[in-house]
């Protein structure tokens, strides 16, 4: 969307406001007793307060009315979406799925939520320990309609036609090849264009990191500098008819009315955001010589465990690349593990599309 202005950074302290206020982001204060244009400050936590200056994540919000301002929560229907993974007896063999199919918009109305489906996962919610991996298949936007994951981030991914999503901070447009990131607790809209649809990774209990990169050094894979976060916009926009927020809580839906836009944040500043990326900036690392390296040389965004060395879910693409190698078989080994939660499921195929002879036994290859 022509227009839209993005922050540079990953984890970054930001500052943003609406330039329609000049001078809503309160200077030397988050919370004064009056804020500027009697604005209402809140902050969003996504960690506990006592956590090490390093992991601490939160940001204030300056918004036209509270976000508290709106009628109970009730239980909906959670459609395809579900956590009980006790459903479906266990099965070791390898599977895949067929690409779910896109409601026609002259047959169905489906939004985001509405499009939701589960595909698989491990853990819960409640315990903040595990993954879901759901795909989305929509033709509309939703309208007068937000969604809020209290549960954990998530990552999503479009595969077929882009999608514009607003959130409290501002807008991003997310096309295929892109990803972003919804941390817990954020609101947000989805506007479509055409017949979409996507992957998504959700996490619990841990938020996405850049990987270490060890004896890489201090550059490669994907660059801080070239994740975007969202610049402040607001809408002070009154819903006589009702405003819908939709909550994800430990694993189920609810929602609730209330009679304005939940998008009314002014100005905002912290390192709690939601994000975005395109993954063609991502910088391959490959071998050269023989064999093939490990996987996890590819890795984008991983979500730790308390268990070093272990995510709960990596984020691993197999971007277009050479792979030069002597006396090595051209497609990567076969690879057997024991590990119990692994999101393969999220990578990106890899096809060989060039090839170049340079010799009897030394083959380049573009995948």
């Amino acid at each position: 969307m022509a227009g839209l202005k993005y922050m540079s950074g990953f984890g970054n302290e930001f500052a943003s406001e609406d330039s329609r206020c000049p001078g809503s982001l309160p200077e030397g204060q988050n919370n004064p007793q009056v804020c500027p244009y009697g604005l209402y400050a809140e902050q969003l936590s996504g960690s506990a307060f006592t956590c090490p200056r390093s992991t601490n994540k939160r940001s204030w919000l300056y918004r036209i009315l509270p976000s508290v301002r709106h009628k109970p929560f009730s239980p909906m229907s959670c459609g395809d979406l579900t956590e009980s993974w006790n459903e479906v007896e266990p099965d070791p063999n390898q599977l895949r799925w067929k690409p779910f199919n896109i409601p026609k918009s002259s047959e169905k109305k489906v939004d985001f939520i509405l499009g939701l489906h589960t595909v698989c996962g491990a853990g819960d919610s409640k315990s903040r320990n595990g993954i879901a991996i759901h795909m989305y298949t929509c033709n509309t936007s939703m309208i007068d309609k937000c969604f809020q994951n209290a549960d954990g981030d998530l990552l999503i991914v479009p595969q077929q036609g882009e999608i514009l999503i607003t959130t409290e901070f501002g807008k991003m447009m997310v096309e295929p090849n892109e990803i972003c990131v919804i941390q817990q607790g954020m609101r947000f809209s989805v506007d479509v264009f055409r017949e979409t649809r996507g992957y998504i990774l959700e996490v619990f209990g841990a938020h996405f990191e850049l990987p270490d990169l060890g004896p890489i050094g201090a550059n490669g894979l994907a660059n801080p500098r070239d994740f975007q976060t969202p610049v402040a916009w607001y809408e002070d926009h009154t819903v006589a008819i009702g405003y819908t927020i939709v909550n994800k809580y430990q694993g189920k839906l609810f929602s609730c009315q209330q009679d304005f836009s939940p998008f009314n944040v002014v100005a905002w500043h912290g390192n709690y955001t939601p994000y975005k990326y395109n993954l063609e900036n991502f910088m391959v690392i490959n071998c050269v010589a023989f064999d093939h390296a490990d996987p996890s040389i590819f890795t984008v965004l991983t979500a730790k465990s308390t268990r070093p060395g272990v995510a709960i879910a990596d984020f691993v693409i197999f971007p277009p690349r050479w792979g030069v190698a002597n006396h090595t078989f051209r497609p990567p080994y076969y690879h057997s593990k024991s590990v119990l939660i692994h999101t393969s499921t999220m990578q990106q195929k890899c096809y060989f599309i060039h090839k170049v002879q340079l010799g009897n036994s030394h083959e380049s290859y573009r995948c």
